[in-house]
């Protein structure tokens, strides 16, 4: 029999597709559609390219996410991190604005969309599970912070040199006195009005006697208003003639056909960029259209998002964009707006295709503040100071986690930062692990349960001991136990049985299992028994494929509470605690 190709998401969503989707898909795409036009050109600035580059990475990606996405309303695009991390990536490479540097932006693109894509194909959708929340809240708190303090230059039109945090503020504090007061006042205002716009524009709206959908959909539309005013202003006054810095031209027409280049050397110094770029992007994408779908009991594939993001990567290398993600506030905006399918995205498509047509003239006195502070006032969104304060309440490992992706951001750059946090957690599990808590357990009277003899009147007996791992055995942890026995056996005199209770216990590996022979074989030197209860299946499977078992001096019991009544019936039948 010839092996099935798997069903594209499309052929689902396509079937029963009516007027009435239709014209909510439609209705969305509108709205997205205003909202990403000026998203895309001002993240095309952050990334240090063309304004025309954002439109073009808003198109193909928009198709191609919409043929292979599993989600019904996730909005693919340029995003502020990955772009920040772009511009990171190949800022040492070459001159910003450079041909060069739009060649490297697009070979970026391919390289990450050809990891995705392959990650994918491997059903590698589980390594997102090493990016722990706390780490990943911490590493877009502080590119946030960066993103804005990079802005912030050209809000105030001074030249501030330097890439990190720390250094941008210095250099801001520095240059105050040589702020362009008219560039400053289009910036500061621009961003004043996005802020007030947020809460304020829809209740005005509303209060004037317009419909709820189609106040929210005007508020929405603030930061073209945003951009149309300052453009007009700009253009009437003649302000670029007073130094206030714009666009200037756009090329029109549609987006180019172009190819990476094909230079291994130049893919190997790309490639540690790409992959960081390719998670980073997942795991926000996946976060966004796992929260989203849970809303409509829908559910997407992690495998089936890594190739549809590897899809629209290479889509937007061939041309002419940067790397892409789904991006959070454009896929809520989308959600809210009452998308239906992914046919919302080809609209947005045709919609962002139409504008990179015939509109791309009319963003030649668009100042550059004004992009600037749209980008401020979206990436602020996304800074989280609270997970501050909830773990270092819960759990100080993660805590630190925080604090460690954050400062290293800020100071190192995005790349490190991302290493730092992930290595730490790693790190922190490891040592958690490495010291599992290992409770001595009894029997609660008149019930089968055992609990912490530290935490609970329970019943016991001189003759045994009952020992919970909470933990799976692996080669950090075994000798741990090894030592909690030991010290266990040398404390009771009287002991005779030692049952383990496995029943936290999800694996052991080869090293832990050398330490069970070993822990067996001194217990029975000693005259004593090594004893295991509530073993789980995979476990048990696992040992006996071995010769532990045969050799094992005790037994291994479906029950704890078979074990002692077998072994200790007395404990059983006592009332005295």
């Amino acid at each position: 029999m010839r092996a099935r190709l798997p069903r594209l998401p499309m052929v689902d969503w396509t079937r029963g597709y009516d007027r009435t989707t239709l014209s909510s898909d439609l209705v969305a795409a509108v709205i997205v559609t205003v909202m990403l036009i000026p998203q895309s050109l001002a993240y095309a600035a952050l990334a240090g390219l063309p304004p025309q580059v954002g439109l073009y990475a808003s198109i193909v990606p928009l198709l191609m996410y919409a043929v292979f996405g599993s989600s019904r309303v996730l909005a693919v695009g340029p995003v502020a991190v990955v772009s920040l991390m772009t511009a990171t990536a190949i800022g040492d490479l070459a001159q910003a604005g450079s041909i060069a540097y739009g060649a490297l932006a697009i070979t970026l693109a391919f390289v990450s969309g050809a990891m995705l894509l392959l990650m994918g194909l491997l059903r590698l959708g589980f390594l997102a599970n090493f990016l722990s929340h706390p780490v990943i809240s911490g590493f877009i708190t502080a590119s946030a912070l960066l993103i804005a303090a990079g802005q912030l230059k050209v809000i105030l039109g001074v030249k501030v040199e330097g890439h990190h945090f720390f250094e941008l503020v210095l250099g801001l504090v520095r240059q105050a006195s040589h702020t362009h007061t008219l560039t400053a006042a289009i910036g500061l205002g621009t961003v004043a009005f996005l802020f007030w716009a947020r809460r304020g524009v829809k209740p005005l709206l509303l209060r004037l006697g317009m419909g709820p959908r189609l106040a929210d959909g005007l508020a929405k539309a603030a930061p073209v208003a945003g951009i149309s005013i300052t453009a007009l202003l700009t253009w009437v006054s003649e302000w670029h003639e007073q130094g206030v810095r714009i666009v200037g031209t756009v090329p029109q027409g549609l987006p180019p056909f172009t190819l990476p280049a094909w230079d291994w050397a130049l893919w190997q110094q790309l490639a540690v960029p790409a992959l960081l770029i390719s998670v980073v992007g997942f795991v926000e994408s996946v976060s966004v259209g796992q929260t989203l779908a849970a809303k409509r009991r829908q559910r997407i594939v992690p495998d089936r998002e890594l190739v549809a993001l590897g899809a629209s990567n290479l889509g937007a290398a061939l041309t002419g964009g940067f790397p892409v993600t789904g991006g959070f506030a454009r896929s809520v905006v989308n959600f809210d707006a009452g998308a239906q399918t992914p046919a919302a995205g080809i609209f947005t498509a045709v919609g962002i295709l139409l504008a990179a047509l015939l509109l791309t003239p009319a963003l030649f006195y668009v100042p550059q503040a004004t992009l600037s502070a749209t980008i401020v006032v979206a990436v602020l969104s996304l800074v989280d100071l609270h997970i501050l304060r909830s773990t270092w309440a819960y759990s100080r490992p993660d805590f630190a986690a925080v604090v460690v992706t954050l400062l290293v951001t800020l100071a190192a750059g995005v790349e490190a930062g991302l290493v730092a946090g992930v290595g730490l957690s790693l790190l922190l599990y490891l040592y958690k692990t490495s010291r599992p808590h290992i409770a001595e357990v009894g029997l609660v009277p008149g019930t089968e349960h055992f609990r912490n003899i530290l935490r609970h009147k329970v019943a016991v007996s001189p003759q045994l001991a009952s020992l919970r791992v909470d933990e799976s055995l692996y080669f950090a942890n075994a000798r741990v136990l090894e030592d909690r026995v030991n010290a266990l056996v040398a404390e009771r005199p009287a002991l005779k049985h030692l049952v383990l209770q496995c029943s936290a216990i999800n694996d052991i590996d080869a090293s832990a299992l050398e330490s069970l022979e070993a822990i067996d074989q001194r217990l029975r030197g000693a005259g004593l028994r090594l004893h295991l209860s509530e073993v789980k299946g995979p476990v048990m499977d696992k040992l006996r494929a071995t010769e532990f078992l045969q050799h094992l001096s005790g037994k291994v019991y479906l029950s704890h509470y078979q074990a002692v009544t077998e072994l200790t019936p007395e404990i059983c039948h006592s009332s005295d605690i």
